[in-house]
């Protein structure tokens, strides 16, 4: 049996393996609960990140169903991960292919976790990984604390047969780790059984186990419930809420169309600017700096530099919500008000609502878009230009 000694730990490779190849009949939904929203990301690509930021984990690789690749390319887009692995028939079985997969770089160290637990915190990891350096094998885990009754199997829980002695019962969690040569012995060696873990498989090959500490939200997304649950959970650590306001405007020139919104709307003139004018996302992207005391789109997208002439106002308004995520907040509503004679929103009024949902990565019930006129009034209302303002609701850590 190979050891490590706590200064090679340091030095030890270490690759987080997260299990996404299940399709979550149990929850209900329309799609595997990995991928469903939480507070604006996707289930897995919360798990995955909790691993990528860690400074001890050198890589992450993910098990999936190829039959949800683009579910999945579209949870971890940008995260210049590797190809995932397609998973197997079990659980244990997508644990093996992982595995195998894993061979050829033969690292020292793996950390198997659930992709339906996305709270996963760092000091969890953290010690996992510490608890390898004298043991093959670890897991994050928590002390039964409720009584516990065994029932006689009646249909509905029946009656109780018995009390249980929860006196050194655990509540097993991931992630769990081993070292890597041991467990992908122990995997293939148990090919063909249905063991409920890794832990378990390690178990089964002799290796000593080691019980590491772990914390209640670290649990495994399984119903709405959890789903609900985890939202709270995240939402109580962004107790900082802030509201920013934008306002933008913008005059009509010889033209074919206009863009609100992220949309192109035929009308009889274009909006004159530097970039493609669009009036909307110009007004809520100065909304969400405001929320952040970040300065206005000017001081980030001067008008003054050619790079910027003519670009589509959405690289604006992504740049401002990765600067809320940078923050490790999240955008909780937005809502723009579109102030003009013509053209007419209201047609488009859905795809705008759609498309600054895409840029923002945020679900379509939290962004509202809507339209005004000024009754005549003014320069809008003598149809000379358009203008619109905005609204932002924040989240930050507090």
């Amino acid at each position: 049996m190979s050891s490590l000694n706590a200064s090679s730990l340091n030095a030890s490779s270490c690759i987080a393996l997260i299990v996404a190849a299940g399709t979550g009949q149990r929850f209900g939904a329309e799609r595997p609960k990995q991928y469903l929203d939480l507070a604006g990301q996707p289930v897995l690509r919360r798990t995955v990140e909790a691993f990528r930021r860690h400074p001890k984990v050198s890589a992450v690789r993910v098990v999936i169903n190829p039959a949800f690749r683009d579910l999945y390319d579209a949870a971890v887009a940008g995260l210049d991960l590797p190809e995932p692995v397609a998973g197997g028939a079990s659980r244990q079985d997508s644990v093996r292919n992982g595995l195998e997969a894993l061979a050829e770089s033969a690292p020292d160290l793996v950390l198997i976790h659930d992709a339906a637990r996305p709270l996963i915190d760092s000091d969890t990891i953290d010690a996992v990984i510490a608890a390898l350096a004298t043991h093959p094998a670890a897991l994050a885990a928590v002390p039964v604390a409720d009584t516990l009754k065994r029932g006689n199997g009646g249909p509905d829980g029946g009656l109780v047969a018995g009390t249980v002695n929860r006196s050194g019962l655990w509540r097993a969690q991931t992630p769990q780790g081993f070292r890597f040569p041991e467990i992908l012995a122990a995997h293939r060696d148990a090919a063909g059984l249905e063991l409920t873990d890794d832990a378990a498989v390690a178990e089964r090959a002799g290796l000593p186990v080691a019980l590491v500490p772990a914390r209640e939200e670290n649990f495994k997304v399984t119903t709405p419930d959890d789903l609900t649950r985890a939202t709270r959970a995240l939402d109580s650590a962004l107790s900082d809420i802030r509201t920013g306001s934008g306002f933008d405007v913008h005059r009509f020139a010889e033209g074919d169309h206009v863009t609100l919104c992220g949309v192109r709307v035929p009308h009889t003139h274009r909006l004159e600017g530097h970039s493609d004018a669009d009036v909307g996302l110009h007004a809520l992207t100065d909304a969400i700096l405001g929320a952040l005391c970040a300065g206005d789109i000017g001081s980030h997208f001067p008008p003054s530099d050619p790079q910027w002439r003519g670009a589509d106002s959405a690289l604006f308004l992504k740049h401002a919500a990765e600067l809320v995520t940078a923050r490790g907040g999240r955008i909780a509503h937005v809502d723009v008000t579109i102030i003009c004679e013509r053209p007419k929103v209201g047609p488009h009024r859905e795809a705008m609502t759609a498309r600054v949902a895409e840029i923002l990565g945020m679900p379509v019930d939290r962004v509202s878009v809507k339209a005004t006129t000024t009754e005549r009034l003014g320069f809008t209302g003598r149809g000379e230009g358009i203008a619109a303002q905005a609204m932002a609701t924040v989240r930050l850590p507090g």
